[in-house]
């Protein structure tokens, strides 16, 4: 079974290349913008080239957040651009089999029904976050070093100011982490997108959307409670990791109570926390309810 779901991933890959294109089109946009971000930085002349001066004599824990706030724009980026594709890859996957009838050639194949929807299942929950985490890693390097030329234009040590002090792994362990907790907490999303993508005939989005929208409507109405509201709310809104604020590095007072664990990504997340939440355990089951849905309806309804 694993070697089968193996190639199946693969298949996933091969055949969705939105997985790659989209965050290498984000790595991209963003590479241009931070560009002329700079070149557009240079119009202020000696101001800017005198504040580039002065940050060399700043605290090492300074360089470290500065160089963190300025890494997670992008990060967080790529992290709206993932989940954007998840979702889509999720209402897509199962829905354009059936809709070009390419289910028959795959049912044609000794792979069972649970398989393929794994496959789809784990291409949605680690494939894509994995892939785009790789890109957003090689972008935070093209960035560094769009930045450190501009360093160095104006006559500042770039390897001083940015290479002797940018945690690249902390930061890229960190949203490692995050990212990883956050497919997980919001794993009864794709599960129940997956669900949609196995049972309708058109417009899979606006289904799953209704569904989500009219759950907690519904519930007020004939029950006099709000349990699947609050549910949806905290799922979206309140995943129980540390609170990564990094506006606060910006702070022009931080200075003063500023320590390691304070520009650690890793140090700031909860893991034992997360892991130990009641809440994410039972929204792995509700996933994993809605992706055995989803095999049913494979498997007895098609459309082919």
């Amino acid at each position: 079974m694993i070697g089968n779901l193996q190639a199946l991933v693969q298949r996933e890959l091969w055949e969705h290349r939105s997985i790659f294109v989209t965050p290498v089109a984000i790595a991209v946009v963003l590479s241009l913008l931070t560009v002329l971000a700079l070149v557009s930085a240079a119009a202020f002349g000696s101001h800017v080239d005198l504040a580039v001066l002065t940050a060399s004599n700043i605290g090492e824990l300074e360089k470290r957040a500065a160089l963190m706030a300025f890494l997670s724009m992008p990060t967080m980026v790529f992290a709206i651009g993932s989940w954007i594709l998840i979702v889509f890859y999720s209402l897509d996957t199962l829905y354009a089999e059936r809709k070009n009838k390419s289910i028959l050639f795959w049912r044609s194949l000794p792979l069972t029904e649970t398989e393929t929807v794994l496959s789809k299942l784990i291409t949605a929950l680690f494939v894509i976050p994995v892939v785009s985490l790789a890109i957003a890693a090689i972008t935070h390097i093209v960035l560094l070093i769009l930045a450190s030329f501009w360093i160095m234009s104006v006559g500042a040590d770039a390897g001083h100011l940015i290479w002797s002090s940018v945690p690249l792994f902390d930061i890229w362990l960190g949203t490692f982490i995050v990212a990883i907790a956050m497919v997980l907490w919001l794993s009864p999303f794709v599960g129940w997108f997956l669900f949609v993508s196995a049972f309708a005939r058109r417009s899979p989005f606006l289904i799953a959307t209704m569904g989500i929208i009219l759950l907690p409507i519904v519930e007020k109405i004939v029950l006099p409670t709000s349990f699947f509201g609050a549910a949806i709310w905290e799922r979206t809104f309140r995943p129980p990791l540390a609170d990564l604020d990094f506006v606060k590095f910006m702070d022009d007072d931080l200075h003063v109570e500023m320590t390691p664990d304070l520009v650690s990504m890793v140090s700031a997340i909860d893991i034992q926390g997360f892991v130990s939440s009641p809440s994410l355990w039972a929204g792995m089951v509700v996933c994993g309810l809605f992706t055995t849905a989803a095999i049913y309806v494979r498997r007895y309804r098609d459309d082919s």
